[in-house]
């Protein structure tokens, strides 16, 4: 029997999904597993009996990662689950920010009351007059599942697209369109493009990599569009190539006071993600790839430890070992159960930079001394039974 724990509400359609060897708690203690969107979990005291931590949505910057590596607590996020909705939302940000569409909006609900509001609109509509995005460069920083998204739905719209990823997976690279042109230097974006968007995790090498210089490369009158994370773009600097007109506009999903309200920002409320749909696929998503590690051992999206998998296990047993990633470690667990009398049948071991996962499919039912030394040996995060 399997307990979770929602720190934050999740669609009721993913939570369904877990059947009845499974119960939702309101505790954190003693909880096997976490579902959270947005709470922040940097200041938690995460249980010792805690396993997964999944975050139903891409960005992990509300988890302390490291932490959770070093106790052995596997975090996984839910990459691609909210594409269309950020891609829907970054096309509306470009829209808003080729043809004043809000300052219409707003000249109407001034002049509501006006009996010839309707005659004197045709007037007043060359103030809000703008340009069409057809035959215009859009520039795709980040080749992830938004990114390929915006581009090929760019594409289609007839805008002439420039994509840059030095590290493209191979599936995005099969789903992208071939009229797309792939760019091997980010400054041929900034030079060529009208619009450029970003879509790129923050790390300490992407943090603020759209700043002064960038903006210096870039043609007058370009747009900037930014629903990944606000840190990639040094706003005060923005702000600053707003006034000087080096910027047309800059739309971004995430209000701040350094942007709220000055002229030539277009500032959302963080709904890239605000649809149900997309709700839905990040819920669903998560209890998948939670069910799938509690029950078989499988990693599938982690963003702290390798993926692995499996499959079911059909073996008498199958240990699952989360360990630091050094050498000699696979020797020391086949010595254990070799000295346990117990043969292991199959076994992977993958890893990820400072961490490593193993786990071996064994003809026995594993003993608990077998448990207590695989445990005892340094480097060893955390033992699991699977089976």
């Amino acid at each position: 029997m399997f307990q979770y724990h929602c720190l934050n509400p999740i669609a009721n359609v993913g939570l369904e999904l877990f059947g009845e060897g499974y119960t939702k708690t309101e505790e954190m203690e003693g909880a096997q597993a976490i579902l959270v969107r947005s709470a922040a979990m940097h200041d938690l005291e995460l249980p010792d009996g805690l396993y997964a931590v999944a975050r139903a949505g891409a960005g992990v910057n509300n988890i302390p990662l490291d932490k959770c590596a070093d106790q052995g607590i596997v975090v996984f996020n839910t990459p691609g689950a909210n594409a269309n909705g950020v891609k829907e939302l970054v096309f509306a940000g470009m829209l808003l920010a080729s043809r004043d569409i809000t300052g219409g909006i707003q000249w109407v609900l001034d002049h509501q009351d006006s009996e010839t509001v309707g005659k004197d609109a045709e007037k007043a509509k060359k103030a809000f007059a703008g340009c069409e995005i057809s035959g215009k460069k859009l520039g795709v920083i980040g080749l992830g599942a938004i990114g390929v998204r915006v581009a090929n739905a760019a594409n289609r719209l007839g805008m002439e697209v420039y994509g840059y990823d030095p590290y493209i997976s191979v599936n995005a690279a099969w789903n992208l369109s071939r009229s797309i042109k792939h760019i091997s230097n980010i400054e041929d974006i900034y030079r060529e493009c009208d619009y450029i968007t970003v879509h790129v995790p923050l790390m300490d090498s992407t943090k603020k990599m759209l700043n002064k210089e960038a903006f210096d490369m870039m043609k007058e009158g370009v747009v900037v569009l930014n629903f990944a994370r606000d840190l990639l773009v040094d706003e005060e600097a923005i702000v600053e190539a707003l006034k000087e007109g080096k910027v047309k506009k800059y739309v971004s999903d995430f209000p701040n006071s350094t942007t709220a309200g000055k002229e030539g920002c277009i500032v959302i409320p963080h709904l890239g993600a605000s649809t149900s749909e997309s709700e839905d696929n990040c819920a669903v998503m998560a209890v998948q790839e939670v069910m799938d590690y509690l029950e078989n051992g499988n990693i599938h999206n982690s963003v702290n430890f390798p993926n692995c998998d499996m499959g079911v296990c059909t073996a008498a047993g199958r240990v699952a070992i989360l360990h630091k990633n050094v050498k000699g470690l696979i020797g020391k667990y086949t010595a254990v159960m070799g000295n346990n009398n117990i043969n292991i049948s199959d076994m992977t071991n993958k890893s990820r930079g400072d961490y490593a996962y193993s786990l071996l499919d064994i003809d026995s039912s594993v003993t608990g001394t077998a448990v207590e030394q695989l445990k005892e040996i340094e480097g060893v995060l955390k033992v699991r039974i699977i089976k």
